[in-house]
């Protein structure tokens, strides 16, 4: 580029063309690192935009950066948080120094890879001589690698209107050699402005910003450093407010580094200090008193914390808190190089785990920055250090990677800041995400029969193992009343309080507690007295059981004639005995999710075959509804990664995930039909949401048992999206039944997502718009004579049977614990007393107002 000339780019990838200002990363949208453009790939091999000479090839080879002629230097980063994959899923065609053309190939990459282990594939070409060169021209809409002209650079003036010198023709594509190294590059002191100081969240956008630069980098602190990409490092300083650090860097960014990194810590490392500076300003002395202590402040009662209810029932016994670093593992290992890629398998496996975690919180951002926390954390390089060469001198993968962890923890613990302290529970929650990973779901820690476990969370499968362990209640801090642990709990009968504060994880294990699952509390330490009314209360319960499971085998009958049928929503053929045996009258759910997830890998199809075979068995003449796969959203599946999505309930989940995967969903259809169910079975479709997508399924339901030479099967759909309610008249011209399933039906009828933890309290499907969208679905289904059911948690509710059975519903599926209760309580009910309930609670304006409608005294009997 002679001066005053201008350099045209091409693009270095086919694909749409993204203003850089949309870019999920702040960096890059900002401009920070420079002005450009991103592309949405759909090729894989990076071309040169232009003739040029590489002067950095990152050691990630997730970047790169050419000079051209005129002094311009362009860099393309590939990906979003590319860097933490070191490397994997890239190649490089060139080197360091080459010399290269337009067009030619740069580096390949994986991009199903990369789509799977990063955030996005979008890839930034980014101008970095910005105060010499200037992008005059941008083009838009979708490139072609090597042949669309993607920018256009120009010089830019000079104040007296001459162009910057331009190099000699002797120097002509060498016009500025690469970066030197920058050898000892130190920051001025710069103060730590965070009210709390360098903890998780801070040292975490420190961390991950340092490791976007190529160079050596760490904060000093009062005659210690640490490394600065390294979170649990960052937090060992013990970095209060008001800490006087010094950034030290060297290596080609050093200075870049540096720089940034201060303005960084200057500007909060993304914490609003408003409230914090307003505070300084206006009392000082005040501020500093209010600083953290480290003995917190007591509860307004130190003895009873709340929660909602996921299961109902009472339980009393000591607390048991779960240790996600608990497992029994082999110390030695004589095969080290097999033990260093278990380990990196493992952290790939927790990594794609968080990330899903992170996609699935939505618009919950304080929830998504915990997660992208805790990927920080896991990539730490000092524990990732300790655990490879605690491998190399002879240890399991298993074993160092648990001491690295606890190592850790109990640094920070030691510290006097007990909010650094306090995220040795983050780093023991990811140290055992990992771990889970590596002991291939060994022996989990067992808990005492009687107990009351307490965690953060619980899955589906701890559920049931605890279960089996005949815990007596259960208590966690995250998780919703919607969730398949809290559907596990009530059909395996367990109290079970979710959305319980933080501060009970603190308590002492083996303390006693009285957990009131229907009252949504926890009391510690119960005196005599109350434990004495604790027990008059379970007598009270266990008689009436024993009542209602004495006549749960007669058929439930209002009093006035009205026969109700009562299924079960089941998971397991062990679920379809207890359902059997309990009275059940078949099953109007079977889950088919549950048997995908803790799995490595889906199950085959002669797997699912035999899984549907045995259920069939156990029901013998009793009918049998199948769901198709229904995951997405808050059900990830580890080894079906899906898309990152703001809003992930909202996105690819149900029966998009057969359009997304059509072979799972195809060979799901042939594993149905080939189960032989002596009263048939029906194949019900989840999270319909349109004729449009219930046609397509049709026909390649149609498609399969032609092939299969199967007799027609009844096809149905929930009834779970409200424009199916609304169009419910529509599908009922295309299905042979609905089942409607209130769970979700409630969350997007409300606009409340029901794994919020904020929100689980509120969401509730007696709300009158719900019901209203249940009224409008019935009447549609009793115009053409099809059969509508009801299956989500409401059909469980003793209290909300009066509305449900007033509004015509005739058949309610509900968890195989509350199959005699139900029961019994349709026999209470006088049918056409509970039409005219029915009609009062459709022109109520709160949900509130419905359960006081059906509060005892008020409700119809």
């Amino acid at each position: 580029m002679h001066p005053g000339e201008s350099l045209t780019l091409l693009a270095p990838l086919s694909g749409p063309i993204v203003p850089i200002e949309s870019v999920p990363d702040a960096v890059f949208a900002d401009k920070i690192v420079g002005d450009g453009i991103s592309i949405d790939p759909i090729s894989q091999t990076l071309l040169a935009p232009c003739d040029a000479t590489v002067t950095q090839l990152h050691a990630a080879r997730h970047a790169i950066t050419l000079s051209a002629a005129g002094g311009v230097e362009i860099m393309i980063h590939v990906g979003i948080d590319t860097v933490g994959l070191k490397g994997e899923g890239f190649t490089a065609r060139v080197s360091q120094g080459d010399r290269v053309s337009a067009g030619q190939a740069l580096l390949e990459f994986d991009a199903d890879l990369l789509l799977r282990k990063a955030p996005s594939l979008l890839t930034q070409i980014v101008v970095l001589s910005g105060e010499t060169s200037a992008i005059v021209e941008r083009a838009s809409g979708v490139a072609r690698a090597g042949v669309s002209r993607l920018m256009t650079v120009s010089p830019r003036r000079r104040a007296g209107g001459g162009a910057p010198r331009a190099s000699s023709a002797g120097e002509a594509g060498a016009s500025r050699p690469p970066p030197r190294a920058t050898v000892g590059v130190t920051s001025a002191v710069v103060v730590v402005p965070n009210p709390h100081g360098l903890h998780a969240r801070p040292a975490a956008v420190l961390a991950s910003e340092a490791k976007s630069f190529a160079a050596d980098i760490s904060v000093e602190l009062a005659g210690r450093n640490a490394n600065a990409k390294s979170v649990v490092a960052l937090m060992n300083l013990g970095a209060g407010p008001g800490a006087e650090l010094r950034i030290v860097g060297s290596g080609s960014e050093a200075a870049r580094a540096v720089a940034r990194l201060v303005e960084l810590v200057r500007s909060g490392l993304g914490e609003d200090l408003s409230a914090a500076n307003a505070a300084r300003t206006a009392d000082p002395e005040r501020a500093a008193a209010a600083a953290p202590s480290s003995t917190p402040r007591a509860a307004d009662d130190a003895r009873h914390v709340h929660g909602v209810s996921a299961s109902p029932g009472l339980a009393i016994g000591p607390i048991c808190k779960i240790d996600p670093l608990a497992a029994d593992v082999d110390e030695h290992a004589s095969d080290t190089e097999a033990e260093l890629a278990r380990l990196q398998k493992a952290l790939r496996h927790t990594r794609l785990e968080l990330k899903q975690l992170v996609a699935a919180s939505g618009k919950r951002v304080e929830q998504a920055q915990i997660f992208s926390a805790h990927l920080t954390m896991l990539d730490d390089p000092e524990v990732i250090t300790r655990t490879e060469v605690a491998i190399v001198e002879g240890k399991s993968a298993a074993f160092a990677w648990r001491e690295a962890v606890m190592a850790s923890c109990r640094e920070l613990a030691r510290l006097s800041n007990p909010l650094l302290a306090a995220r040795a529970n983050d780093l023991r929650d990811v140290g055992g995400r990992a771990l889970r990973h590596l002991v291939g779901g060994g022996e989990a820690q067992a808990a005492p029969a009687g107990s009351i476990v307490v965690a953060e969370s619980l899955t589906p499968s701890e559920v049931v193992r605890l279960a089996d362990q005949r815990v007596a209640g259960l208590v966690s801090v995250l998780g919703g009343t919607t969730s398949h642990a809290a559907i596990l709990a009530r059909s395996l009968g367990l109290p079970y309080l979710v959305g319980a504060s933080a501060s009970l994880l603190a308590v002492e294990a083996g303390a006693t507690a009285a957990l009131d699952a229907e009252g949504a509390v926890v009391l510690l330490r119960p005196t005599e007295a109350e434990l004495d009314a604790y027990r008059g209360r379970l007598g009270a319960r266990k008689a009436l059981r024993e009542r209602q499971e004495a006549a749960a085998g007669e058929r439930a009958v209002t009093r006035d004639g009205v026969r109700v049928a009562v299924l079960a929503n089941i998971a397991s053929a062990d679920d379809a005995r207890k359902a059997v045996r309990l009275g059940a009258e078949g099953v109007g759910l079977l889950r088919t999710e549950l048997m995908f997830f803790d799995r490595d890998a889906a199950p085959t199809e002669a797997e699912q075959t035999a899984a549907y075979q045995e259920i069939a068995d156990a029901l013998g003449d009793r009918p049998l509804v199948v769901r198709t796969l229904d995951v997405g959203g808050d059900k990830p599946l580890s080894y079906m990664p899906l898309p990152a999505e703001d809003n992930p309930l909202l996105g690819i989940r149900g029966l998009r995930i057969g359009a997304l995967h059509p072979a799972l969903l195809r060979s799901q259809l042939r594993a149905i039909l080939a189960a032989r169910a002596p009263a048939g079975h029906r194949i019900l479709l989840p999270m319909v949401a349109s004729l449009e997508e219930l046609r397509e399924a049709k026909q390649v339901l149609e498609e399969e048992r032609r092939r299969a030479g199967s007799p027609p099967v009844e096809l149905g759909v929930m009834v779970e999206v409200p424009s199916v309610a609304v169009q419910a008249d529509r599908f009922a011209a295309e299905v042979d039944f609905f089942s409607i399933g209130t769970n979700d039906l409630t969350q997007y009828t409300l606009a409340m997502d029901r794994t919020h933890p904020r929100l689980a309290g509120r969401q509730d499907a007696l709300h009158p718009a719900v019901l209203r969208l249940i009224d409008t679905a019935v009447q549609a289904a009793k115009k053409r004579e099809r059969h509508v059911g009801i299956c989500g948690a409401v059909a469980s509710d003793p209290e909300a049977v009066a509305v449900l059975v007033g509004l015509g519903v005739t058949e309610l599926s509900v968890s195989v614990q509350a199959i005699p209760e139900v029961k019994a309580r349709i026999r209470e009910l006088d049918a056409a007393r509970c039409r005219e309930i029915a009609r009062a609670a459709l022109d109520l304006g709160t949900a509130a107002e419905v359960r006081a409608l059906l509060a005892p005294g008020a409700r119809p009997g």
